[in-house]
């Protein structure tokens, strides 16, 4: 993220201003872009939501968002005050046209006072069911009439399959076109997931060994401690499938694989993106229990304190089948990659906090002289997303003082050890107001990725394949580890970080 697009003034319609996701994420983001000087002298925030209040109870509201949650803290009241005015409310009945008056209201006063272009951002941060009925709604009230440019900003999940998410892209491309609609997956709005594209395509190291000939798998873990916690309505209808592997980790399968673009356009990098997915391998529901394996939670210990299961968690069916636990092989057939298994792993209440993509090459042949006993491990390249974002090259190397031992080094680089970073919700706003799509979804891989993902759905809704089950507090079902034993291979970020950690203390890895 930086300054060279210059933000021009806008206004913020932010609907949902007074739920989770805007006391969390939303305020705490435009806090650090207007502390970093990344938003212009003239804009406006009108929040909207149902509960009646004034614009300093929203204010105020807004304050407590920024002292709880904030990256950056309040340091100085004057400029908390030139914050804070930019910010207004608005009652609204979301599903009634005549609701939207005084936003509308609101928005031409700050446009008419100011004289500034009328450019409205408008931010949905509600339940999605209601995605189509807003968005024409902002249209019957004349709200998308405007000089300026319009921007519609959604969050996931898009539909709930393939036939679901069309019908809802139909409904809102009837008011805003595909070039003004910010599909957000804060995944890519990751310092990390961000850099994959910088380090493949701008060191001349990996890209001519980024291929099936080099490389003898992929892992992407994206791991959680916590349990469904309050998203139980939501999560026990939706599952572990739809919630993380459809978006989240079918998204960073893309940054590893794409090819380079033809320029850093943002249409030539969805291009790019969009040919991964229509070369990823797609699964019958009868080949879904061979390659993917769904497990759910049961009670045990997450640092040190003893969790329920899954079935007993509060507002969740006590015979519920949903999964907390996605593991999977991929493959993605073209030139580049046949061949090349890519694990995915993600699941609620496991022992660590952890996104990570780890690269592992093929090992060196067996016998050689400094690798006579067959235990030399693989280069490995480490790509830590959360919480610690950084990369780890694993190389092998002498050990010192000794005549033939050879022992693993790590070149070692942290993106948040000294400062943080900015969220992703920084990011990926204030891409949306200059205008930048490139970290956002493109319809054609929304549809894709549905695609992808509905057999193996259908086919566990119908228990084709059976529900695996893992305690609490470890690494999922013993069926995962199966499915990479059986091409030789096991999930590597535990070990990963056990190898930094021998690095560090000097000592030889023996297998």
């Amino acid at each position: 993220m930086t300054q060279s697009a210059m933000a021009k003034p806008f206004t913020m319609v932010l609907f949902g201003a007074t739920g989770d996701l805007a006391k969390r994420k939303l305020f705490p983001a435009l806090f650090s872009l207007y502390k970093n000087k990344f938003l212009p002298e003239h804009f406006r925030l009108i929040g909207v939501g149902r509960s009646t209040r004034d614009h300093e109870a929203f204010r105020q509201s807004v304050r407590e968002s920024i002292d709880s949650f904030g990256r950056l803290k309040v340091a100085d009241e004057n400029e908390w005050q030139q914050f804070i005015q930019h910010f207004y409310y608005a009652v609204a009945d979301v599903t009634n046209p005549e609701g939207y008056k005084g936003i509308k209201d609101l928005v031409e006063e700050y446009e008419n006072k100011y004289q500034v272009p009328p450019n409205r951002l408008f931010y949905l941060s509600l339940a999605p069911d209601l995605f189509a009925t807003v968005s024409t709604n902002l249209r019957l009230s004349g709200l998308t009439e405007t000089g300026g440019w319009k921007r519609l900003i959604i969050e996931k999940p898009i539909g709930h399959d393939y036939d679901s998410a069309k019908k809802l892209n139909e409904q809102i491309k009837q008011t805003f076109t595909e070039q003004e609609i910010y599909r957000i997956d804060h995944y890519l709005g990751k310092e990390m997931v961000q850099n994959i594209e910088v380090m493949r395509f701008a060191n001349s190291l990996f890209e001519p060994i980024w291929n099936n000939h080099y490389i003898e798998s992929v892992q992407i873990t994206a791991s959680e401690t916590v349990g469904v916690e309050d998203r139980a309505s939501y999560y026990d209808h939706a599952g572990a499938l739809r919630d993380m592997v459809q978006n989240h980790m079918l998204q960073m399968l893309m940054m590893v694989c794409m090819e380079p673009p033809s320029r850093l356009k943002t249409e030539a990098i969805h291009d790019e993106k969009i040919k991964v997915l229509r070369s990823l391998r797609r699964y019958t529901e009868e080949e879904a229990g061979k390659y993917m394996i769904r497990g759910q939670y049961v009670d045990g210990e997450i640092n040190g304190k003893p969790v329920p299961a899954y079935r007993n968690e509060k507002n969740v069916d006590p015979g519920s089948m949903t999964e907390t636990f996605v593991a999977g092989k991929l493959f993605v057939d073209n030139l580049r990659w046949a061949g090349v298994p890519f694990y995915i792993r993600t699941g609620k209440r496991m022992p660590e906090k952890m996104t990570q993509i780890i690269i592992e090459f093929k090992e060196m042949p067996k016998n050689l002289y400094f690798n006579k006993d067959n235990n030399l491990g693989p280069n490995l390249l480490v790509i830590s997303i959360q919480p610690q974002e950084g990369v780890n090259l694993i190389l092998n190397a002498k050990k010192p003082g000794s005549d033939n031992q050879v022992m693993p080094i790590s070149m070692e680089f942290c993106n948040n050890c000294e400062q943080g970073s900015p969220e992703a919700y920084e990011s990926l706003i204030y891409d949306a107001i200059v205008g930048d799509q490139t970290f956002f979804t493109h319809w054609e891989e929304v549809s894709l990725a549905w695609k992808f993902i509905d057999p193996i759905r259908r086919a566990w809704d119908e228990n084709r394949h059976p529900l695996t089950f893992y305690r609490s507090g470890s690494w999922g079902p013993q069926e995962a580890h199966d499915l990479l034993a059986a091409n030789g291979h096991v999930w590597r970020p535990a070990i990963a970080k056990d190898i930094s950690r021998i690095v560090k203390a000097n000592e030889v890895v023996t297998r």
